[in-house]
């Protein structure tokens, strides 16, 4: 799921600099001397207008577009909104359905409105890499299959696997981006999620695309505020060489998303995914992780549990006995029965 919902950055900074370049008069406190259509209220009929952000545009040539298209009376009305409005930097690029005749406000009010931005693709933290595929055509942007466009792209360097590295975040690209660029930016933001954690294993024992592994397992396991345990569950079965098992990868590996239940024949399904049958972590990622479970595979909690189960919705536990995990398991699964995961 979702836990940070973050547009592509569009950089306006500097904006008063732009004033010179629109050849505006100097702002002042008034507000008065440029035209601009009054705030009023919008209806949901009226026609909208298609706006192109081209990525990299500034604050004037934005103000521009919209002044050319009818949008706003003046290109100033928009850039002195944009100027008192410190969240106009992160206007994205892309296709922005905005209405006719509004005023610089309002005009700032929908380029920030993701509901306005016409083919957003959205990836959700723990998406596999088909479903991002799935996104990307869904868009009907671009006529190439995207699995062969992924073929193109470059890695981060220490990475191997492109699973695992398209960070979950709202995207939007500016007309006439290539899906090649467009998922090279996915990547971008990967490695600038990295960046901020010093991504390197403390214990000096995982290699950065294990690390990356490992945070996918971390986010497809669990909620939010387990991640570290979770973590230093993996970590220690993977120091005493005991198997992973984990249903996730065996999901991963059958493609089947949103299951709980994990009949027996599937845990001796053969393939290097199925940790259950598999020392050691899979070949690759199992999905693409966001930024806690990423940070939660770098710092993993103290403890030295072995199992762990989610007994009910909310209620994940963690132990090194495997009686009192035996006795957890019997609760999930009457909890099962009784629906409580449904």
């Amino acid at each position: 799921m979702l836990n940070s919902q973050t547009l592509k950055r569009l950089s306006i900074a500097g904006i008063f600099i732009l004033a010179l370049t629109l050849g505006l008069r100097e702002i002042n406190q008034s507000g008065s001397g440029y035209p601009n259509f009054p705030d009023r209220v919008i209806s949901a009929n009226e026609k909208n207008i298609s706006i192109s952000i081209p990525t990299g545009a500034t604050g004037a040539e934005i103000a521009r577009l919209l002044a050319e298209a009818g949008v706003v009376a003046s290109a100033e009305s928009f850039f002195r909104a944009a100027v008192a409005n410190p969240e106009a930097g992160s206007i994205a690029p892309g296709t922005h359905l905005l209405s006719m005749k509004i005023s610089g406000k309002a005009a700032l009010e929908q380029l920030l409105d993701p509901k306005r931005i016409a083919d957003l693709i959205k990836i959700t933290e723990g998406a596999w890499n088909s479903e991002v595929f799935t996104e990307l055509v869904a868009t009907q942007t671009w006529a190439e299959d995207p699995a062969q466009s992924a073929k193109l792209v470059v890695l981060p360097k220490g990475i191997t696997a492109l699973e695992g590295v398209l960070f979950p975040a709202q995207y939007s690209f500016a007309e006439g981006t290539s899906q090649v660029d467009a998922l090279q930016s996915m990547i971008t933001r990967f490695e600038q999620a990295i960046s901020k954690l010093d991504f390197v294993d403390p214990e000096r024992k995982l290699t950065k695309q294990q690390l990356v592994t490992v945070a996918s397992l971390v986010q497809a396991e669990g909620d939010l505020k387990d991640f570290a345990q979770i973590s230093r569950v993996i970590r220690n079965r993977l120091a005493i060489r005991m198997p992973l098992q984990l249903d996730s990868t065996v999901h991963y590996l059958k493609n089947t998303r949103g299951e709980i239940f994990l009949s027996n024949n599937s845990t001796k399904l053969k393939s290097p995914y199925n940790t259950y049958q598999n020392y050691g972590l899979p070949p690759a990622p199992i999905g693409n992780p966001g930024l806690a479970a990423l940070k939660a595979a770098i710092a993993p909690a103290e403890g030295d549990w072995l199992f762990f189960i989610t007994v009910a919705p909310g209620d994940t536990r963690f132990t090194k006995s495997f009686s009192e995990f035996s006795n957890w398991k019997s609760l999930y699964q009457k909890n099962r029965k009784a629906g409580a995961f449904d």
